[in-house]
């Protein structure tokens, strides 16, 4: 790992309503992981091992580990570079041009990210709700029982966050132990009672590599990279965080290879007790409700009460993680006058931005109300294009127009990790349009993303800004967020 001390470029400007720099090394790992572990493991290792119908589908997570490994070199070398509020916001603005291209991309991903970020966070509180239905099995029979707790879990959390960061970091530390308790208990449990011919209960022809496969292993790597999302969690976090040149590339490679390791094991431990083909039937215990019915099988009723609290727990955190990082998107952008005015605002004396808080939140409550599997399918879809793709890309063309910018980090064997995980994001995209369905997830990524530009265009056309007026030279690189100004 290549770190050198940051410049005064890479620090932005202070002032009096900059968000205070109070997160650590240990704290920017707990708020990855916790959004990264989250209900991720625990809701949709059935779904991939459906994908392949049969233990071979764990295959996906080597995959989604490489793909997570080197889209996480591109989110450390940018994210050091350039720390600020706002994460892919920022950088997309920075590698495309602030005043054109830049201008146009980052304000599209802060359009998008309203379809597809709420989305995710839904899935850590429908996950819990799901948990829940596990103890009270009344609550699975009511119609609208699950949607309207899981939009309740939203709220408390969007309420908890309501306080000092100081304060969250204390909590998400305290969250993130719980999730490292959960995810221990539930590898050793699996580890002293793993059924070997369960793990290797290959079903026939598991192992012929063709179109089938290849398309299950796409799936399944979709699920895998579901799961991962979260590992860039410190980037939106940037103004808040101490040291960024050092803290967020090692926050985002150590979380990478913890969670890999933990949601391996977890998956391996599942698989290795509870019989596949019952994991596999949607709408059983089983299938919603995994790590309880694993805790059942070991150890009884009283352990399987207890994991489900425990991934209640951990689903919490999971939300909140992400309400608590998500909620700067639109803060920078309103910032930097490329979204509205009023969401730039922070809270008077609590020094964090409130209405974008809110924003996020009421949204994440309102798509709590759809389908867990399609919210899965449609936010990967969706994020892939406007952010990981278009990510990369401007990585590479920062690296080439400004050679000059600082690197306190740099991408290992660059550039291979780049062109790898651009194949890889593009591979896991072209998957599901492949399936019988499919076309709606493609419809709803390409329609966000030209529904986007469109209404940027109707902006920039009421504004006289770029491309309908000439472009501006373009300012020195850096964040340097500065409230009350546009770059």
């Amino acid at each position: 790992m290549t770190i050198a001390p940051a410049t005064p470029t890479t620090q932005g400007a202070a002032g009096p309503s900059r968000l205070p720099r109070s997160l650590g090394l240990l704290n920017a790992i707990s708020i990855n992981m916790s959004n990264m572990v989250g209900t991720g493991p625990f809701i949709t290792v059935p779904a991939i091992i459906a994908t392949l119908g049969g233990p071979q589908s764990l295959l996906a997570w080597l995959v989604g580990a490489l793909l997570a490994i080197a889209d996480g070199l591109v989110f450390a070398e940018l994210g050091a570079a350039i720390p600020a509020s706002g994460g892919s916001y920022i950088f997309l603005r920075e590698c495309f041009g602030r005043q054109r291209w830049g201008h146009m991309f980052a304000w599209i991903f802060v359009w998008q990210f309203l379809f597809s970020g709420t989305l995710e966070i839904a899935t850590s509180s429908i996950g819990m709700a799901e948990y829940t239905g596990f103890l009270w099995p009344g609550l699975l029979s009511y119609r609208w029982g699950i949607k309207l707790l899981a939009a309740g879990i939203t709220a408390i959390a969007m309420v908890a966050l309501y306080r000092k960061i100081q304060d969250i970091a204390r909590l998400m530390l305290v969250l993130w132990i719980g999730m490292l308790i959960t995810a221990a208990w539930v590898i050793f449990t699996g580890m002293t009672h793993l059924d070997p011919k369960l793990l290797f209960d290959f079903p026939q022809g598991a192992w012929n590599i063709g179109l089938p496969f290849m398309l299950g292993l796409g799936n399944g790597t979709m699920l895998v990279m579901f799961n991962f999302l979260g590992y860039y969690q410190v980037c939106y976090l940037g103004d808040e965080v101490k040291q960024p040149s050092k803290v967020i590339p090692r926050g985002v490679i150590y979380s990478i290879l913890l969670v890999t390791a933990i949601d391996f094991l977890i998956s391996v431990s599942f698989t290795g007790v509870v019989p596949w083909r019952d994991m596999v039937v949607p709408g059983s215990q089983a299938y919603n409700a995994i790590g309880s019915v694993f805790m059942q099988k070991v150890h009884g009723p009283w352990a399987s009460a207890l994991m489900t609290l425990m991934v209640e727990v951990t689903a919490f955190a999971a939300t909140y993680a992400m309400l608590l990082g998500y909620s700067r998107i639109p803060y920078a952008a309103a910032l930097d006058g490329a979204f509205f005015r009023w969401f730039a605002e922070l809270h008077s004396t609590r020094r964090f931005p409130h209405r974008a808080l809110l924003l996020i939140g009421f949204l994440c409550i309102v798509a709590c109300f759809f389908d867990l599997v399609q919210i899965i399918t449609a936010l990967m879809l969706a994020r892939i294009l406007s952010m990981f793709v278009a990510q990369i890309i401007g990585l590479l063309l920062y690296r080439r127009l400004h050679p000059e910018a600082p690197r306190p980090f740099r991408m290992w064997l660059f550039p291979l990790p780049a062109v790898f995980a651009l194949v890889g994001w593009i591979g896991v995209f072209v998957t599901p349009g492949l399936q019988p369905g499919g076309w709606k997830y493609m419809v709803y990524a390409f329609g966000t993303i030209l529904a986007g530009f469109a209404a940027y265009l109707i902006l920039a056309w009421h504004k006289r800004d770029w491309p309908f007026a000439p472009s501006q030279p373009e300012a020195t690189t850096g964040p340097a967020l500065e409230p009350g100004k546009t770059f």
